[in-house]
């Protein structure tokens, strides 16, 4: 039976929201508690179908995690204590637990499998699975090991200095945790431009020695990691929404308390400070390895503007909702150098730009990116659907709230995969 979801215009939204925990910070933080030697507790973990797959490929690997509310406490097994798991790892529809698992996984003394949801299948693997056999990995799978199911043989590895066919911190993290199994060599990933530096951030909390330049990461191999607790700021990407939302819907002003601004993923803030949105960042003072803030945001009067280059990985993962946003902004924004877009969990392009069509917005599709002409009255009255992809599916939410009729979003259940309570927070807002 079809999950679909009625969704009204709302007056306008009020109030304070802390949005759930870092989906990407969450992740590593299991991942990198899994491979330190003693105890870790994260607090705020995310507890979304996408991290709990990655909880689940650990345990399958000896590795015992406990789940209390707000709390999840990882007993480490140290950098080569996983054990060969007797089940295929399912990592679900999560693409950071499959590439970031692989790095790791690469480096054992055991054989394993991959395996994920029809999502994964048609995401390409080979952008990681290469550069780890650069470094001595046994890894097969479909067409050569550029889809999953993967089979995993682990091996002695050897670093490497690899340049980087594009900005990503899924592959960079994949190829420094596989260099840490390395035999004392240095590992190095040098990128287009500077992606996300969680992993960076969080091996040295881990008390892991990493060296940065603007667009290069290094790891010297066989250093361990120290347990430590881990406090996981809200989900920039999962704030995106709200904040889009505030300076959209009309008569609204929405806090968002506790928020993650890591420099390589606030892109979001850059734009809407472009198109001149009323935004207010207030930073947190007692700072953990990741800075935080809480974000005023009030409706605006926007303006159309050009979203490219090295922006573009500071918020590849925002695009969906920036291209709401630019319906109600005044003139033309031209979003390019994304074609990123069309390997995530959809083809993000194709997808945003059908899905607003349908409800009235002025949205083209170009080969790599699109352009957005508004300002649009966006007319509703129409199904559309998150085509199984969260951050679509949150997206069409969040212009029900400004389309004159109601809108019937088809597999809302999606969504659960970054923001389980994402209706509860946006009902609590809706006035």
């Amino acid at each position: 039976m079809a999950d679909f979801k009625k969704l009204s215009k709302v007056s306008s939204l009020a109030g304070s929201v802390e949005v759930p925990g870092d989906k990407s910070i969450s992740h590593r933080a299991v991942m990198f508690g899994a491979l330190a030697d003693g105890k870790t507790e994260i607090l705020n973990f995310l507890m979304g179908a996408d991290c709990l797959s990655t909880v689940s490929c650990f345990r399958k690997m000896g590795v015992a995690i406990d789940i209390q509310e707000g709390l999840v406490t990882v007993e480490g097994k140290g950098l080569g204590g996983l054990k060969e798991p007797s089940e295929i790892l399912d990592v679900g529809n999560s693409g950071t637990t499959t590439r970031l698992m692989m790095g790791i996984l690469a480096g054992t003394d055991f054989h394993s499998c991959i395996i994920g949801d029809e999502s994964i299948a048609k995401r390409p693997m080979s952008r990681v699975t290469n550069p780890l056999k650069l470094m001595g990995a046994t890894i097969d799978g479909r067409e050569n090991g550029q889809y999953t199911p993967l089979a995993i043989r682990g091996n002695n590895l050897h670093g490497i200095n690899y340049e980087s066919p594009v900005a990503s911190a899924q592959v960079k993290s994949a190829i420094l945790l596989a260099g840490l199994r390395t035999n004392q060599e240095e590992t190095t990933v040098t990128e287009p431009h500077k992606s996300r530096d969680h992993t960076e951030r969080m091996l040295r909390a881990f008390g892991v020695k990493v060296k940065e330049d603007e667009r290069s990461a290094s790891v010297i191999g066989g250093q361990s990691l120290k347990a430590t607790n881990i406090f996981v700021p809200g989900d920039i990407s999962s704030a995106a929404f709200f904040l889009v939302a505030g300076a959209i819907v009309p008569n609204s002003e929405i806090l968002l308390r506790n928020v993650g601004i890591n420099p390589t993923r606030t892109g979001i803030l850059d734009v809407l400070k472009m198109m001149g949105a009323s935004i207010e960042i207030i930073p947190h003072e007692d700072q953990t390895f990741e800075p935080i803030a809480d974000i005023l945001i009030k409706t605006s009067s926007l303006k159309g503007t050009t979203i490219s280059g090295d922006l573009i990985p500071k918020l590849i993962d925002e695009i969906p909702v920036i291209a709401l946003l630019a319906t109600q902004a005044e003139g033309d924004t031209i979003i390019k150098d994304a074609s990123e877009l069309k390997v995530k969990e959809t083809n993000r392009i194709d997808t945003v730009v059908g899905e607003l069509t349908k409800i009235g917005a002025n949205i083209k599709a170009t080969d790599d990116g699109m352009v957005i002409t508004g300002k649009s009255k966006l007319l509703g009255n129409a199904t559309v659907s998150s085509h199984g992809d969260h951050r679509i599916g949150m997206m069409l939410a969040i212009a029900s709230c400004i389309t004159e009729e109601p809108i019937n979003l088809e597999d809302a259940k999606a969504i659960d995969v970054s923001y389980p309570n994402f209706f509860d927070h946006l009902s609590l807002l809706s006035k």
